[in-house]
């Protein structure tokens, strides 16, 4: 008997431990998932719970509910994993053996990677909408709102869900409007890309919207601090947006036992295969969902799609053989627009998103990068689709390969289609890929993840591969500067509207 453990119970977690218990036998292969408590989050709801759609406790459920009898669901944190030793290490003092390891833990918004994005004003001014708490938080700071400057803004990318500001953008001006005071409120979304919409396709169909709306556009601005006491948000170029509420994105990062397990970049996270998620370094270890540097989006249907090619490749690693299974990067992304309606975008390694219908050509019934009434639809019901069979590993009418059909496909040349990946044949850094490493303007590079803040480097941020071990600590500031979009390895979505859910 194998013994195979699962390292978060999220929802790539969830959907591999009932997919692997439904195809092997307690006698073949023992299962083991690991969190640290019993409560599953839907986290794409967390959006819609400040404008009312949502009530927190429709987006909790128990994390046992959703796995099959036969799988083991150990509650506690992480310590560290001894890869070499193939043991994982808790801090309640237990070590789980294992002979397969999947790391499902996904990242985590880190505020305090900020300068002044644990100030005093969080709570009062500074909100987010990334846990279930802010999210509460931010729904009664909206109720308090009388008007007065709104900003929306991202710290950095890569994070999980990278379309959901651009919808909670949207989503506050209709909220603004139905309330009477969106002429009161000046209205702000910053980035730190070179545009809301960067792909060529997607740029041309959408550009417009925040336009249209009156939403004011600032780009290429990575911000250094939260400025508590003047109530501004300061980029490294000295540029300055004021605010009466802020709505930030913090920066996203792996968990802790990543770096103290010298696993993962200086993001913590942790480097894989582009197409089979195995890691770099370790090849009995796999990546799913959010926690790896795949080249797509950190989303659900991300997710879905890598947990399918990982269990068509499983039997083979199993066997000591080659595995031929190759995930394409496919992502399928439902944009709020606001108003009851939205759009729907879908993309991979090598297609960016295109319009057209899905899935069916011509009658669709779905709009690509089109405002429907149905893809409004569509995202609010993904909710029971979510609790009732994405998790439980049942059959959804969706392929893991990205199909063009129904897509008007364009030229290359104006498309601007990123190549796929090449598939890493032995550990090595992810600068191995085809894909050019990121281009970024002069600045200092991240310290590492734990470490205490010392003086900076003036090397770019290094290519992703095994870290050595740090200790866990208080993060230091992001002193970086702007992102190209085009070259940014995190997204493959057109900018911020770029790659989750």
């Amino acid at each position: 008997m194998k013994r195979l453990v699962i390292l978060g119970g999220g929802t790539a977690g969830t959907m591999v431990a009932n997919k692997l218990r439904a195809a092997y036998s307690q006698d073949e292969l023992a299962l083991t998932v690991v969190d640290l408590d019993d409560q599953h989050h839907y986290q794409p709801g967390y959006l819609f719970l400040p404008f009312g759609t949502y009530r927190a406790q429709q987006l909790v459920r128990s994390r046992h509910s959703f796995l099959p009898d036969g799988v083991d669901l150990v509650l506690c944190e992480i310590d560290r994993v001894d890869a070499p030793f193939k043991t994982v290490y808790l801090t309640d003092g237990r070590a789980l053996s294992y002979d397969y390891l999947i790391i499902a833990t996904g990242v985590q918004p880190r505020p305090e990677a900020t300068t002044g994005g644990d100030g005093p004003e969080v709570g009062v001014s500074v909100h987010s909408f990334y846990t279930l708490e802010a999210a509460k938080e931010l729904a009664e700071a909206l109720r308090r709102f009388r008007g007065g400057k709104l900003v929306v803004h991202i710290t950095d990318m890569p994070i999980k869900c990278p379309v959901a500001p651009l919808e909670f953008t949207f989503l506050a001006e209709e909220w603004l409007t139905k309330h009477g005071i969106r002429e009161k409120t000046e209205l702000t979304y910053v980035t730190p890309l070179d545009g809301a919409f960067t792909k060529p396709v997607a740029s041309r169909e959408l550009g417009t919207m925040l336009s249209e709306k009156g939403i004011h556009l600032e780009t290429d601005f990575t911000i250094e601090r939260i400025d508590n006491d003047a109530k501004e948000i300061v980029s490294y170029d000295d540029r300055r947006v004021p605010f009466d509420l802020l709505v930030t994105i913090p920066l996203n990062l792996g968990p802790d036992y990543i770096a103290r397990s010298g696993l993962g970049d200086d993001l913590n996270l942790v480097p894989c295969d582009q197409q089979t998620m195995q890691a770099l370094a370790h090849p009995d270890i796999f990546v799913l969902g959010d926690g790896g540097t795949l080249l797509t989006s950190k989303a659900g249907s991300v997710a879905h799609f890598a947990v399918d090619i990982f269990m068509e490749n499983f039997p083979a690693h199993l066997a000591g053989a080659e595995l031929t299974h190759g995930f394409d990067g496919h992502a399928n992304c439902f944009i709020e627009s606001g108003y009851g309606k939205g759009l729907l975008l879908g993309f991979n390694y090598d297609t960016q998103p295109y319009t057209g219908t899905f899935p069916a050509p011509l009658i669709g019934p779905l709009a690509l990068l089109k405002e429907s009434r149905l893809n409004h639809l569509a995202k609010l019901a993904f909710r029971w689709v979510y609790w009732n069979m994405l998790l439980r590993g049942r059959p959804l009418p969706f392929t893991n390969k990205m199909s063009l059909v129904g897509k008007r496909v364009e030229d290359a040349g104006s498309a601007s289609a990123q190549p796929m990946p090449a598939k890493a044949s032995a550990p090595a850094p992810l600068a191995a890929s085809p894909k050019p490493a990121p281009v970024r303007k002069p600045a200092p590079a991240r310290p590492s993840i734990g470490k205490p803040a010392a003086k900076p480097s003036p090397t770019p941020r290094p290519s992703a591969g095994p870290a050595t071990p740090t200790p866990s600590g208080p993060l230091p500031p992001d002193p970086r500067k702007g992102v190209d979009s085009t070259t940014d390895p995190s997204p493959v979505l057109p900018g911020p509207i770029k790659p989750t859910f």
